[in-house]
Protein backbone atom coordinates (compact mmCIF):
# COMPACT_ATOMS: atom_id res chain seq x y z
CA UNK A 1 0.00 0.00 0.00
CA UNK A 2 1.58 3.32 -1.25
CA UNK A 3 1.59 6.42 1.21
CA UNK A 4 -0.18 8.94 0.22
CA UNK A 5 2.40 12.56 0.48
CA UNK A 6 1.98 14.49 3.83
CA UNK A 7 0.26 11.85 5.23
CA UNK A 8 1.85 10.92 8.77
CA UNK A 9 2.00 7.27 9.32
CA UNK A 10 0.52 5.75 11.98
CA UNK A 11 3.76 4.51 13.44
CA UNK A 12 6.06 7.57 13.33
CA UNK A 13 2.87 8.96 16.40
CA UNK A 14 4.00 7.22 19.43
CA UNK A 15 2.27 7.77 22.48
CA UNK A 16 -1.28 7.77 20.88
CA UNK A 17 -4.05 5.50 22.30
CA UNK A 18 -5.38 4.09 19.66
CA UNK A 19 -9.16 2.84 19.19
CA UNK A 20 -8.36 -0.80 17.52
CA UNK A 21 -11.39 -1.39 15.35
CA UNK A 22 -11.08 -4.56 12.95
CA UNK A 23 -12.18 -2.67 10.41
CA UNK A 24 -11.48 -5.97 8.31
CA UNK A 25 -14.90 -6.17 6.61
CA UNK A 26 -15.29 -9.58 6.17
CA UNK A 27 -17.30 -9.80 3.00
CA UNK A 28 -20.49 -10.44 4.84
CA UNK A 29 -20.31 -6.97 6.70
CA UNK A 30 -20.01 -8.08 9.80
CA UNK A 31 -17.28 -6.86 12.72
CA UNK A 32 -16.49 -8.06 15.97
CA UNK A 33 -19.67 -5.88 17.96
CA UNK A 34 -17.45 -6.33 21.43
CA UNK A 35 -15.03 -3.48 19.98
CA UNK A 36 -17.69 -0.84 18.92
CA UNK A 37 -18.10 -0.01 22.34
CA UNK A 38 -16.51 3.14 21.91
CA UNK A 39 -17.49 5.77 19.51
CA UNK A 40 -19.64 7.65 21.74
CA UNK A 41 -22.24 4.86 22.59
CA UNK A 42 -22.88 3.35 25.88
CA UNK A 43 -21.98 -0.29 26.25
CA UNK A 44 -25.76 -1.62 25.82
CA UNK A 45 -27.32 -1.00 23.01
CA UNK A 46 -30.53 -1.00 25.03
CA UNK A 47 -29.20 2.42 25.92
CA UNK A 48 -28.96 3.22 22.57
CA UNK A 49 -30.72 6.65 21.31
CA UNK A 50 -31.70 6.26 17.75
CA UNK A 51 -29.13 8.30 16.11
CA UNK A 52 -26.76 5.65 18.27
CA UNK A 53 -28.58 3.19 16.43
CA UNK A 54 -28.17 5.38 12.68
CA UNK A 55 -24.05 6.14 13.61
CA UNK A 56 -23.74 2.36 14.08
CA UNK A 57 -24.69 0.81 11.39
CA UNK A 58 -23.47 3.70 9.39
CA UNK A 59 -19.85 2.86 11.30
CA UNK A 60 -20.26 -0.32 10.19
CA UNK A 61 -20.58 -0.08 6.33
CA UNK A 62 -24.55 0.64 5.88
CA UNK A 63 -25.12 3.98 5.38
CA UNK A 64 -27.28 4.07 3.03
CA UNK A 65 -29.81 1.41 4.97
CA UNK A 66 -28.89 3.39 8.51
CA UNK A 67 -31.51 6.15 7.06
CA UNK A 68 -34.15 3.56 7.30
CA UNK A 69 -33.59 3.28 11.20
CA UNK A 70 -34.02 6.56 11.26
CA UNK A 71 -36.90 7.15 9.34
CA UNK A 72 -38.15 4.48 11.07
CA UNK A 73 -37.37 5.55 14.91
CA UNK A 74 -35.67 2.58 15.59
CA UNK A 75 -34.03 3.28 18.81
CA UNK A 76 -31.61 0.52 21.10
CA UNK A 77 -34.61 -1.39 22.16
CA UNK A 78 -36.41 -1.58 19.03
CA UNK A 79 -33.58 -3.15 17.50
CA UNK A 80 -33.00 -5.36 20.17
CA UNK A 81 -36.35 -6.52 20.33
CA UNK A 82 -36.64 -6.78 16.05
CA UNK A 83 -37.28 -10.31 14.22
CA UNK A 84 -35.82 -11.06 11.09
CA UNK A 85 -38.91 -10.17 9.68
CA UNK A 86 -38.95 -7.25 10.89
CA UNK A 87 -35.37 -6.37 9.22
CA UNK A 88 -36.32 -7.86 5.95
CA UNK A 89 -39.89 -6.26 5.41
CA UNK A 90 -40.55 -3.73 7.88
CA UNK A 91 -37.60 -1.37 6.90
CA UNK A 92 -37.54 -1.56 3.10
CA UNK A 93 -34.37 -2.66 2.53
CA UNK A 94 -32.59 -4.79 -0.41
CA UNK A 95 -32.95 -8.32 0.69
CA UNK A 96 -29.04 -8.55 0.77
CA UNK A 97 -27.94 -5.62 2.79
CA UNK A 98 -31.29 -6.37 5.05
CA UNK A 99 -29.88 -10.64 5.62
CA UNK A 100 -26.20 -9.30 6.36
CA UNK A 101 -27.89 -6.52 8.73
CA UNK A 102 -29.67 -9.02 10.59
CA UNK A 103 -27.44 -12.38 10.42
CA UNK A 104 -24.21 -10.22 11.55
CA UNK A 105 -24.87 -6.88 13.63
CA UNK A 106 -28.76 -7.28 15.05
CA UNK A 107 -28.63 -10.95 15.77
CA UNK A 108 -25.24 -10.89 17.55
CA UNK A 109 -26.23 -7.64 19.39
CA UNK A 110 -29.17 -9.50 20.82
CA UNK A 111 -26.83 -12.12 21.74
CA UNK A 112 -24.40 -10.09 23.61
CA UNK A 113 -27.23 -7.80 25.25
CA UNK A 114 -29.02 -11.52 26.51
CA UNK A 115 -25.56 -13.02 27.88
CA UNK A 116 -24.89 -9.54 29.65
CA UNK A 117 -27.89 -8.89 31.24
CA UNK A 118 -27.71 -12.36 32.61
CA UNK A 119 -24.86 -12.47 34.32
Amino acid sequence: MERMRGSPDIKDTPGLPMLSIDMENKENGSLDTENLVENGRPPDPADWAVTDVVNYFRTVGFEEQAHAFQEQEIDGKSLLLMTRNDVLTGLSLKLGPALKIYEYHVKPLQTQHLKNTSL
